[in-house]
């Protein structure tokens, strides 16, 4: 069909999918050039959407006002996942430096969390903000693996955990120990829960590619639970996000995919490369912005994002 982009499309697996998209939007391949594109975020006082060429070692920054592609930042400590905060700075994982700093609003770069009970951390990876201004990330092994994403060296800490970090006192916390390869990891709309996933089947065989569900204590600091929401069916779940009716938009070896509530995959959008993360933005927060790989892609839905 015109207009279609080869190797995408929309497959309804579940009926309750089909009210989620458009019947005539197309995925629109917005750039390429990339080596492995990573950690999309949406910046909406300025229109436009940064992410990460995590090899090449740079940020890029694309323009909705016209199209635009641009390098954001050069070098970037090869950067993986970015967000902003509730004042819209940026915050990012950089696998070179095995820090989470936070852009301020002058351009300086404040160092939120590069250590854990005086060790190192490996290699923070995706990261999200809590509406009380904490910082949670992830903090796998990727970027000390090789040296194609970051730096070669040993792990200090000796296993990948997931992280809190208080950026007004300095406090890095673990909320959860037990993971292999921690990834990508959102909070629910309500804050009520934390899903992060595990790429553990990267480097161990029969590993783990699944979403694990958290519940967070009452005092807002803790994680209990931890179940596993859903497993996934092609590759590996790697960063993902929620639309305001609960839904979760994933990575996946073929493209985006959907669950419901229940972790029930619904439908996917297909996209013809690997997907690493997604993000909402747009106006309305009903466009889903996609990074697969070498190219930045997005979509129009007929859903709304959890903004930040």
């Amino acid at each position: 069909m015109f207009g279609v982009l080869e190797g995408t499309g929309f497959e309804v697996i579940e009926p309750e999918f089909a009210a989620c998209f458009i019947g005539h939007a197309r995925v629109e391949r917005l750039w390429t050039g990339a080596r492995w594109s990573e950690g999309p975020a949406w910046f909406p006082a300025g229109r436009y959407l940064v992410w990460s060429d995590i090899p090449n070692n740079r940020m890029m920054r694309w323009d909705e006002t016209d199209g635009s592609v641009s390098v954001f930042r050069a070098p970037s400590n090869n950067s993986n996942g970015n967000t902003t905060d509730r004042q819209g700075r940026l915050v990012s994982c950089e696998h070179l430096t095995r820090r989470v700093t936070r852009t301020e609003h002058d351009g300086s770069i404040k160092v939120l969390a590069d250590a854990w009970s005086g060790k190192r951390l490996n290699s923070p990876n995706d990261v999200v903000v809590k509406s009380d201004g904490s910082v949670w990330f992830t903090d796998p092994s990727y970027g000390i693996l090789m040296d194609y994403e970051g730096e070669r060296a040993e792990s200090e800490i000796g296993a990948c955990h997931v992280y809190r970090a208080d950026p007004d006192t300095g406090t890095v916390e673990t909320v959860s120990t037990d993971f292999v390869k921690p990834n990508g990891l959102a909070f629910s709309p309500d804050e009520k829960s934390l899903f992060i996933a595990d790429t553990g089947g990267t480097h161990q065989e029969d590993g783990p590619a699944h979403i694990r569900k958290f519940e967070v204590g009452s005092d807002g600091k803790t994680l209990h639970g931890g179940e596993v929401f859903a497993h996934c069916t092609n590759g590996f779940f790697d960063g993902f996000r929620f639309d305001r009716d609960g839904r979760i938009w994933t990575s996946a070896a073929d493209g985006v995919h959907c669950l419901n509530s229940h972790g029930d995959l619904i439908g996917k959008i297909h996209i013809p490369e690997i997907v690493s993360n997604v993000c909402f933005g747009s106006s309305k927060l009903n466009r889903l912005f996609i990074t697969g790989t070498s190219s930045l892609y997005s979509v129009y839905l007929n859903v709304n994002g959890v903004g930040v």
